[in-house]
Order: structure tokens, then sequence, then C-alpha cells
């Protein structure tokens, strides 16, 4: 993703900014949330990778911890052409894992204890291979701002009912109702725009990075599978925190297709059984 699109991204959530300002407050309520949402893009510039583990309950492991995995981030990150990612361990029974951090050289890597328990060593290289792509590509700043400021705009557009002042709005009372549902809809839509574009992307240049296609593609059938039945409360309360993960980590029946921030999953494994040239390899969870 290039620099123009994220600043037209960024500009995007700006605006909402100040749709929900001018509803709430008229012009001086747009010019505090112009400041608010300047202060809050500077801010998760620095911050919000580590708001997004926190979150999380990510605790940073050191290869005393867990050799066999720090050496294999370590090995796949020399491959990439990567400095060395801060790994961290997620206490979640779902598989799952995400990247995160403003730039390669402060970039943090994040898997799930369930990922490690339930994956083969091979998969779990095809997923962090994907992560490290992320990380390559520059994608994980973008992704978890836009994870902050979605949060905030959901956020500040529920304000709206109890604060909000219609004499401002040219709709009153149903044009602050409009805003409340259709603010966070935006933020969801820009996200979604995000990741399905961008994980197509992750899933190439991971499976170059590992080698073996097909290790991806075998772990994406098992995350899947797994999403499904196991719940990650965190994700269900932080939903718009969803995109930045590999798989989506809230369950595929409660999310409308229509809306998912991840494209679908038969659909990349697909993509990658093309790179590894076979067809039909992989068995995923839809039989």
């Amino acid at each position: 993703m290039g620099y123009a699109r994220t600043a037209l991204l960024l500009a995007g959530m700006t605006a909402l900014f100040l749709g929900v300002g001018y509803l709430l407050g008229g012009e001086a309520g747009m010019l505090m949330a112009l400041v608010f949402a300047a202060g809050m893009n500077l801010f998760t510039y620095w911050n919000a990778d580590k708001m997004v583990l926190g979150m999380y309950g990510a605790r940073e492991i050191q290869r005393g911890d867990l050799p066999w995995f720090h050496d294999m981030v370590r090995d796949l990150a020399a491959r990439a052409e990567l400095p060395m990612p801060k790994v961290y361990l997620i206490d979640q029974a779902q598989p799952n894992a995400f990247a995160t951090g403003r730039n390669p050289e402060n970039a943090a890597v994040a898997a799930t204890r369930g990922l490690l328990e339930l994956m083969s060593r091979e998969e779990v290289a095809g997923v962090m291979a994907h992560e490290l792509a992320h990380v390559k590509n520059r994608d994980t700043l973008i992704m978890t701002i836009t994870a902050t400021i979605a949060g905030a705009i959901s956020m500040l557009a529920n304000f709206a009912l109890f604060f909000g002042n219609d004499r401002n709005n040219p709709m009153g009372l149903i044009g602050t109702l409009a805003m409340m549902f259709l603010a966070p809809i935006a933020a969801m839509l820009v996200q979604m725009a995000i990741s399905r574009s961008r994980e197509y992307e992750a899933d190439r240049i991971g499976a170059e990075i590992c080698g073996r296609p097909l290790w991806l593609a075998s772990a994406l059938a098992k995350l899947e599978k797994g999403a499904q039945a196991i719940d990650n409360h965190a994700a269900e309360r932080n939903p718009a925190t969803a995109h930045m993960f590999i798989i989506n980590p809230l369950h595929a029946h409660a999310v409308d297709n229509l809306f998912s921030t991840h494209p679908n999953t038969r659909n990349r494994i697909a993509a990658l059984e093309r790179m590894a040239g076979t067809r039909g390899a992989v068995q995923g969870p839809w039989g």
C-alpha cells in the first residue's frame, strides 16, 4: 500500500471525525474533532501497536521461553531481509496471529497459544511468514492505525445520541441516529478495503518467504476451522481489530460476508495451490 493511499485513508478517517464533530457541536465541534483527529493520528503512529498488544494481553517472549519458535521467526525474518521483530505470545485457545508496528524496525509479531498447539511447525512457519510479509509490505502501520481510529469513530458516534445537538444537525434527531449507524459502518468498510486487498498479497509474499505455499494453505484451513469453533473473547470485545489477524477471529456465522474484513479462505487457499502447482490439495472445513 503506497504512501499516497495511506494518506487518503487517513484523510477519510479524519473526514468522518469532522462529520461526527459537526453533528455533535456545529462548527466548534468540527474544529475540536479536527484537532482530536490530528492528535489521535500522531498518538497512534507511536503507540497503537502497544495498545493493540495490550488489548490481547500479549506477552513478549525471548528465545529462552520458546527456542524453536523464536528461532523460526528469526530465520524467516532473515529470509525476508527484515530486522528481527519482537515476538509475542497471546494466551488464547483460538489459533490466530497478527503483526503490528509502525515500520520494519519497530515491528512485532504475535501468535496465540492455540496456533502453536494446534498447528504443525511447518504450518506455523507459513503463518509467521505471512505476518512478516505484512511487515515487509509496511501494512502493519495502516492496519494498526485504522483499527484504533475505527474504534474511536464508533465510540464517538455512540456519544452522539446522548450529547449531540440536534440544532446543528439539518436532519435533527433522525440525522443523529443515522450518523450513529453510518459512521461505524463507513469505518468498517475502510477496514474491509484494506484487509481484503492486502491479505492476498501477504499470502503470496509469505509463501515466497517460507518457500512452501502449501504450508500456509494447510494452516489457513485449520485456522478457519479453529476460528469457527473457538471463541476469542478479546476480539469480540474489540471487533475493530479483527482485520489485523490472519483469519477473522470473530465467528463466521456472526459476520455478514458483505462486511467481512478477510477474503474468502477457500479462494486464498486456491491461490496458494496455484503457486505450488497443485489443485485441490488442501481440504478445508467446508468439506
